[in-house]
């Protein structure tokens, strides 16, 4: 339902102007269904331009355009097409919005229950230098949070990994034969 208040200044709102008016604003009402839609229009004279501004307000939502033009219908359709985009970019907005808090809201607690098995689920990347074992296990205890460190062994050249055993306190390593 549309509540339709018109304006004029130094140019009279003739009937056939009002049902334009009406007629156009139909174009917007298709976005808001039965939702009360409070449309302000006021039309004036500027020089040799007419101008029509349009003010348009649904539930909290305000959408304004302000055109001119040497016809007044002309000045009308601009305000309808402005007005138009407006509503269908917050529409446009908002849905993309509710989505994303949507998403945000999945929650996932352990694979089991996304029923992947036997699945790379995650690629870690290391850069691995030449290190002594004494010092690779410095690093594995003290710089990182990790529990395994891939190095190259200083002393035989080997690609090795050290890990942190259940204790916590002791280190185990795997070496290639």
């Amino acid at each position: 339902m549309i509540n339709l208040t018109i304006t004029d200044k130094e140019l009279k709102a003739t009937e056939a102007i009002k049902n334009y008016i009406e007629e156009k604003l139909t174009r917007v009402e298709k976005y808001f269904g039965d939702e009360e839609i409070l449309a302000n229009v006021k039309t004036k004279v500027e020089r040799n331009n007419q101008i029509a501004e349009m003010y348009i307000s649904v539930g909290g939502n305000s959408f304004k355009a302000v055109t001119e033009d040497k016809d007044l219908y002309a000045s009308i359709d601009k305000d309808i097409d402005i007005i138009e985009g407006q509503i269908r970019k917050a529409k446009t907005k908002k849905e993309k919005m509710q989505k994303d808090n949507s998403i945000k809201q999945i929650t996932i607690t352990g694979e089991e229950e996304m029923g992947v098995e036997d699945e790379v689920l995650k690629t870690l990347h290391y850069d691995i230098k030449p290190i002594s074992l004494e010092d690779a296990k410095i690093i594995l205890k003290e710089k990182t949070n990790s529990l395994f460190l891939p190095f190259v062994d200083s002393s035989n050249g080997k690609v090795c990994v050290i890990y942190k055993l259940n204790d916590g306190k002791n280190f185990g390593v795997v070496e290639p034969e």
